[in-house]
């Protein structure tokens, strides 16, 4: 059992959201330190100091608690990451992905435990990220829009950038060897190069590799 969750959990009366709420972020932090199969719900319900048959009242099954915890989480980083139409679309960029990182390093474990659902073997799981993973990505497309024409490389982009956002933070949170404004600048550049754009927003020339040079 993890003390961490269990010094800060006492039974106190709390309403049906906020109970549900601190289901979620014990469940969080459980699934964030060890694979599905070896969580337990009645040690969840022993951190949250409730019984099982009220955390069962809340999630049927633990597939439905642990697809409640990846649905929060990824309906939290969605927030946290609106764009604000008021910005240009660069500005967009820029303080979509401070608030994505600032999202990354304020709550790791959520940000664990929501890609840890991407590699799940049960398909209703990972819906639930490719569900958010589809919203970001028409945001880029969306954006990107507004600079260029788009086609279907930016599509085929902004799947990959995101893919590599997760892979670059995932990283971060392991070794933290650069700095957070390092790491935004890093995936801004290479968001930019991957849809075609330079850093003031113009349309680069198109260019093709494998073929031969003119005569």
């Amino acid at each position: 059992m993890s003390s961490r969750y269990c010094a800060s959990v006492r039974r106190t009366r709390l309403t049906s959201e906020q109970r549900r709420e601190q289901l979620l972020a014990v469940g969080a932090g459980l699934f964030a330190e060890r694979p599905y199969d070896e969580v337990w719900i009645e040690e969840v319900a022993e951190l949250a100091a409730v019984s099982r048959g009220l955390l069962y009242h809340y999630f049927p099954t633990k597939r439905d608690f642990f697809a409640a915890v990846v649905r929060a989480e990824s309906e939290r980083i969605l927030a946290l990451t609106e764009p604000d139409p008021a910005l240009g679309v660069l500005d967009q960029l820029v303080a979509g992905l401070d608030a994505y990182l600032e999202y990354v390093e304020a709550h790791r474990t959520g940000y664990l435990v929501m890609h840890r659902a991407a590699v799940s073997v049960d398909e209703g799981i990972r819906a639930v990220f490719e569900e958010s993973v589809a919203v970001q990505q028409q945001r880029i497309v969306d954006a990107v829009t507004a600079l260029r024409e788009p086609d279907d490389t930016v599509r085929v982009a902004a799947r990959g950038w995101l893919m590599f956002v997760i892979s670059v933070c995932l990283d971060w949170l392991e070794r933290a060897t650069v700095t957070r404004a390092e790491l935004r600048d890093l995936c801004a550049r290479t968001l930019l190069a991957a849809v075609g754009v330079d850093a003031d927003g113009r349309p680069l020339g198109a260019q093709h590799f494998g073929q031969a040079p003119p005569a």
